[in-house]
């Protein structure tokens, strides 16, 4: 029982993790080292936790890569 559960929690995940994938490559970042990745969203992550003004402006570049895309 539980290695069906946990079967169909990777069935859950998997489509998450392709999308985050996506957003990698959208960035052009898919041929940059998974240390330097990984250390850039360690990074953004505290500084977005401790000041809202550059959350905002994250986002808003964000939100216009999206819409260049139609997403």
């Amino acid at each position: 029982m539980a290695r069906t559960m946990s079967s169909d929690a990777r069935k859950k995940d998997t489509p998450e993790k392709i999308e985050l994938g996506g957003l990698i490559v959208k960035a052009g970042l898919r041929y940059d080292k998974r240390a330097l990745l990984l250390g850039l969203l360690i990074d953004a992550g505290q500084q977005i936790k401790s000041d809202e003004k550059e959350r905002s402006r994250l986002v808003a570049i964000g939100a216009e890569a999206f819409g260049h895309d139609g997403e």
